[in-house]
């Protein structure tokens, strides 16, 4: 099977995780879809960051990024958010993928997890700081994973790669891979006036000393 198959099979098991039913604007709570979690997923599976790992979803709402994961053979999987309403849709989703992987839920702040593990592998999609007194989270995200990660995935507005490569180096860290995907957000907030908006992320690849 091609690479490009491979990544649409699993595009295709993920395609069957429920979202958020009542999703938090404050928290920027938005569904990673399938096709953008299952390209993350293959290009860190390619990079022999996934089996036999440990691989943690920082904020993994319902859990698409956890699951795509769990479908790869790590280690183990732990998804930590703090919300437990999208913590429990989560659990239903791991019995929905059939996942038989390691695979935990824990709820905690997502940029304070109580991990204590080696070989760590951190995939996330954190919140965009885009909604007033939020601003910055990304970064906040990207210090847990320099803390806890010996490399990490994460999902960023488009027009990040200065900020991102900058907060690397000066984090012992390095930016080995970048591409640009799309990202559409369905209307689900009272400030969304389209039924889907289309935003243009970037996905970078940080090895952490």
């Amino acid at each position: 099977m091609t690479d490009g198959a491979t990544r649409r099979r699993l595009a295709q098991e993920l395609g069957v995780v429920a979202g958020f039913e009542d999703p938090k604007a404050p928290l920027e709570q938005y569904h990673t879809p399938p096709e953008l979690a299952a390209h993350i997923v293959h290009v860190a599976d390619l990079q022999g960051d996934i089996e036999g790992r440990t691989v943690v979803d920082l904020g993994c709402g319902t859990g698409m990024l956890a699951l795509g994961a769990a479908l790869r053979g790590p280690e183990r999987v732990v998804g930590v958010d703090v919300d437990p309403a999208p913590l429990s849709t989560a659990g239903e989703n791991e019995r929905r993928v059939g996942a038989t992987a390691d695979l935990s839920w824990v709820r905690a702040d997502a940029t304070r997890p109580p991990l204590d593990a080696d070989d760590v592998t951190v995939l996330m999609n954190p919140p965009f700081g885009a909604q007033t007194g939020n601003e910055g989270a990304d970064r906040a995200f990207l210090e847990t994973a320099a803390d806890v990660a010996s490399v990490s995935y994460s999902v960023h507005n488009a027009g990040s790669q200065s900020f991102v490569e900058a907060f690397a180096a000066d984090n012992t860290g390095e930016v080995t891979h970048a591409f640009a995907a799309d990202l559409e957000l369905p209307r689900q907030f009272d400030h969304h006036t389209d039924d889907v908006r289309t935003v243009d992320v970037e996905v970078f690849r940080i090895e952490w000393a």
